[in-house]
């Protein structure tokens, strides 16, 4: 009798406490990672793991970095819904009517869709990073230098695409970024957006320096993995999230495919789309396991970001996914 009672208590286990079990292995190599904040899973609609290192917690906020740069796209695409804009294939010369009248008439042709996947030919930012966030006019300064490629050519990684999308959006919304950003995204998701950087004339950061909680990052995972609805709210279109998962380019530096704001990859055979953000800021979402997966890392890194990278994307590959994969 003993023995039935225990057999019918280990039946009745709830799902979460069973699945902590199960990325113990994780839990214990995230700790030989020095710089990692915190790691998170997602089941079903569930936390089944929420792990914080280094004295991290669930309300302190993380700068996601590049990470941000997925947040925008789903602005964008709220934007696209709301009839604020028209469509992705809609040139940045309704926005920026310089661009017009530019003796490079390929700045003409740069459309929204060219910033979303990076594929602008406007000037690369990243690697003159410190010079374009030190210009008295970050807006100007993207859209006055030459033209390095044109659009539509192989991506080529640039912060100042995202930036100019969130300019847009300060443009057609009648508000700031952050606004739209809280009463689109944030209220429908039931959390408040902390205010982020902004650019010398008030354009709110696009696609660097977001702040957001680990358990935001979920909510913002979740809300894509269930195609754009949290409840009974239809936050963007499933249209949108099913368009910006679309391989569209690849980036030469990592190889991993790129659609509009997501990264798209394959972890232990199964399809995972991500947001990245340097240092390890990640938001992993495998739609065929039900699963969210999130890190937050510091951002002091230095000539081993490449190494700690590979060392996350083990962990969760080998500790997570292929854990949950015949779960």
């Amino acid at each position: 009798m003993r023995g039935l009672t225990f057999l019918l208590a280990a039946i009745a286990l709830p799902a979460a406490l069973s699945a902590q079990t199960t990325f113990d292995a994780a839990v214990k190599a995230g700790e030989k990672l020095p710089r990692l904040h915190s790691l998170l899973v997602s089941r079903h609609g569930e936390i089944v793991l929420e792990h914080y290192y280094r004295g991290t917690r669930a309300t302190s906020y993380e700068n996601v970095k590049s990470a941000s740069k997925s947040v925008i796209s789903a602005l964008i695409g709220i934007a696209i819904d709301r009839k604020l804009l028209p469509g992705v294939t809609t040139p940045i010369s309704s926005y920026f009517p310089e661009l017009a009248a530019a003796k490079d008439t390929r700045k003409s042709k740069v459309t929204i869709e060219d910033l979303l996947t990076m594929r602008s030919g406007l000037v690369e930012t990243n690697r003159g990073y410190g010079v374009w966030v030190g210009s008295p006019n970050w807006v100007q300064y993207l859209l006055t230098r030459p033209m390095q490629q044109s659009p539509g050519e192989p991506m080529n990684y640039n912060t100042g695409n995202t930036h100019l999308l969130s300019a847009i959006l300060t443009k057609v919304s009648g508000a700031d970024t952050w606004s739209f950003a809280q009463n689109a995204l944030g209220a429908p998701l039931g959390t408040t957006l902390a205010k982020w950087p902004r650019d010398p004339q008030g354009v709110y950061f696009g696609g660097n320096d977001m702040l957001l909680t680990p358990r935001q990052m979920v909510k913002f995972g979740e809300l894509y993995l269930h195609q754009g609805r949290t409840g009974s709210k239809q936050v963007v279109s499933s249209k949108w999230v099913e368009t910006s998962w679309e391989p569209r380019t690849r980036s030469l530096r990592s190889g991993h495919q790129y659609g509009y704001g997501w990264w798209i990859t394959e972890f232990a055979g199964h399809s995972t789309k991500f947001a990245w953000g340097f240092g390890g800021q990640y938001i992993f979402v495998v739609p065929d396991l039900d699963l969210v997966v999130v890190t937050t890392s510091s951002v002091a890194l230095g000539n081993d970001r490449r190494e700690y990278r590979a060392e996350l994307f083990e962990i969760v590959e080998n500790l997570i996914v292929s854990k949950l994969a015949g779960v």
